[in-house]
């Protein structure tokens, strides 16, 4: 848990089990995922409430229903939207996109989050795991549901050129939404990736590309017929990345920003205009882009289970971040100690 602002100050604790509310459920957790904010967190570069427990990428059961609850029962296996609290009257509520409520507190961040064996929330934010979906596949269901956000606010058209920069968890998630809309995506890393790149080849990328070795803009320009791609997609964070898709995007195309910095960069704004690009943030997820990554997940069109690399018990919690931030593999997940 954060235990007070600033870098660091994150440590094990013992925190109260949570007391069922009305509207509310408790969620006995199966598996947490250790996401890029939950470094920032760390770092101190995302805002938090401490003492707060972090964590909000959840896959586990039900094992107590508040009063006022409907269609929901103990022993269900759900995961859940990380809103804890928003407004319901703001434009943004109202429509759709409680992510954009100024009054919005999250789980991990704000509220108490999934890095413990407990965790109360909104009944509302429930969503039930399809059978054939395993509790460390669906605790990928958040990250999902961003990077399905991120898609549907740009316009994807079957037969785009797509680059993706950064083959991490989101590069891969992105990666395999983009081929399911009909993509002809392409995947960008460095020699420090080449397990990843290989990855991102099984899981469907068109081609991947060592830019620290080849000439990326001259390889588009192949692809392309000299037009550059239609749209780019920055899912790691790094600013390097960030200008150098400005370069390889065509004139008319789109830029999407997926990844968080952390602090501001240096970017060519003037790109922008001369290329006449369409920005596209994206921040969180919408309700409806959790029911359609479920869906994803169950039809197997995106396998959120082979991006799995790694499960730490969370008194290990320490050594599970260090790979984290060092990069050695995708997606580390926490699972609570047993009684």
């Amino acid at each position: 848990m954060k235990i007070a602002p600033g870098v660091g100050n994150v440590t094990l604790g013992t925190v109260d089990v949570p007391v069922v509310t009305p509207g509310h459920v408790i969620i006995e957790v199966a598996y947490t995922g250790i996401c890029g904010t939950d470094l920032h967190i760390y770092h101190d570069e995302f805002r938090t409430v401490p003492p707060v427990v972090m964590g909000h990428e959840i896959a586990g059961r039900i094992v107590e229903v508040g009063a006022d609850v409907h269609d929901i029962h103990v022993g269900m296996r759900v995961t859940s939207e990380t809103y804890y609290q928003t407004c319901h009257q703001c434009r943004h509520c109202r429509n759709g996109r409680p992510n954009l409520c100024l009054q919005r507190k999250s789980i991990g961040s704000a509220v108490n989050g999934g890095f413990t064996r407990y965790v109360r929330v909104p009944a509302a934010n429930i969503h039930q795991i399809p059978a054939n979906v395993s509790d460390q596949a669906a605790a990928l269901t958040e990250p999902l549901a961003c990077v399905v956000n991120a898609i549907d606010l740009s316009s994807i058209t079957p037969g785009d050129i797509a680059v993706i920069a950064g083959p991490g968890a989101i590069g891969m998630l992105t990666l395999q939404v983009l081929v399911a809309a009909g993509a002809h995506v392409v995947v960008l890393g460095t020699a420090a990736d080449a397990a990843r790149l290989a990855i991102a080849r099984q899981l469907g990328a068109a081609h991947v590309i060592d830019v620290s070795t080849s000439d990326v803009g001259q390889q588009i320009d192949l692809m392309s017929e000299g037009l550059g791609a239609d749209i780019v997609l920055e899912c790691a964070g790094a600013g390097a990345a960030a200008q150098q898709l400005l370069q390889l995007v065509r004139r008319g195309g789109r830029y999407t920003q997926i990844g968080l910095f952390g602090k501001p960069i240096a970017w060519d704004m003037d790109q922008v205009c001369y290329k006449e690009l369409i920005v596209t943030g994206s921040n969180a997820s919408v309700p409806h882009a959790w029911d359609r990554a479920l869906r994803l997940m169950a039809r197997g069109q995106v396998d959120t289970q082979a991006i799995v690399s790694a499960v730490y018990p969370i008194n290990q919690w320490h050594q599970a971040f260090a790979e984290f931030e060092a990069k050695q593999g995708l997606k580390i997940l926490l699972t609570p100690l047993s009684d």
